[in-house]
């Protein structure tokens, strides 16, 4: 196996990096990867790395289930349940915010498609991008919708987006400045972005510790908080006007959590400890956060 060290951070380009915890990988290998923090802004990242040609391999397993539409099990089936309700809650957001008469939709990671479903039935022109060969079919054979492989975001036409939606995958991606001037690029001028991701400082992070399971190495990249998305997207004239929270995520991270942390399911204690994160959450700290984005109001010259 190949890995990759990352030696500066990818926000604020500091070397000092130092190992912070050690976590494994409870989906796919039973593997254990370093989580290093960055001592100048605090980012935190997966480093070293699987190598990005052997990154397909810890996706490969029954047990990852965005690539997937399997209701067995609990923990599936509790997944199904929430995330068609998610789903209407994401296009009422998506309506709400945008501002274009125009309704042209870009979803990054579209796994295997029942948002660009929703969105093509509600009227909007919608295309995917999705990296998994297995999602990407049956989002297409299921929902009718175009969907293309992620080589393909570099040859999409500049400014034609209204909305671009990336629903738990930033974190995903190797090269992470370079995703955020790709958005910038095809984002239209008074367009919305739309970057949901868990929160590293969020109650139940802090609970779990390295057994918290959205921090998921390897396939989670980076590790983020409200201040490093901010702080990111500000890099390329993008700024973070609202924050909100995805509430329904404090429960199922905890029942991951608690079946990695004990060995076996308790629903019971992992329900309680994901109300009592979002009772806890305050401002701007709840297990996962979806962060609107727009391009930054040009200075006005005199």
């Amino acid at each position: 196996m190949n890995y990759e060290k990352i030696d500066n951070c990818p926000i604020c380009q500091s070397s000092n990096l130092q190992k912070k915890m050690t976590c494994k990988d409870w989906t796919a290998t039973g593997e254990s990867f370093a989580i290093t923090e960055c001592t100048s802004c605090g980012f935190w990242l997966t480093n070293p790395r699987p190598q990005l040609s052997e990154l397909g391999r810890y996706y490969d397993s029954p047990e990852y289930i965005s690539h997937t539409n399997s209701s067995k099990g609990l923990l599936n089936r509790v997944y199904q349940i929430v995330r068609g309700r998610a789903i209407a809650a994401k296009l009422s957001l998506v309506e709400k915010e945008n501002k274009s008469d125009a309704r042209r939709l870009l979803d990054i990671g579209c796994g295997t498609g029942s948002f660009l479903g929703a969105c093509k039935n509600a009227g909007w022109n919608v295309l995917g991008i999705e990296p998994s060969d297995s999602a990407r079919k049956i989002a297409i054979s299921e929902h009718g919708v175009e969907v293309k492989e992620e080589s393909a975001i570099d040859t999409l036409p500049a400014a034609s987006f209204d909305v671009i939606t990336m629903w738990h995958v930033l974190e995903h991606v190797p090269a992470l400045q370079e995703r955020i001037a790709q958005l910038r690029r095809l984002l239209k001028p008074n367009g919305l972005i739309v970057i949901a991701v868990p929160n590293r400082n969020s109650a139940d992070a802090k609970h779990y510790g390295a057994c918290w399971a959205a921090y998921d190495v390897p396939r989670h990249l980076w590790h983020f908080r409200p201040q490093d998305i901010r702080a990111l997207v500000a890099q390329h004239g993008l700024s973070v006007f609202h924050v909100k929270p995805m509430v329904f995520d404090a429960y199922y991270v905890s029942l991951l959590s608690e079946k990695y942390k004990a060995g076996r399911m308790r629903p019971i204690l992992a329900l309680w400890n994901g109300w009592r994160s979002n009772a806890s959450a305050g401002n701007e700290q709840y297990s996962s956060q979806i962060y609107l984005i727009r391009p930054k109001p040009q200075t006005q010259l005199v």
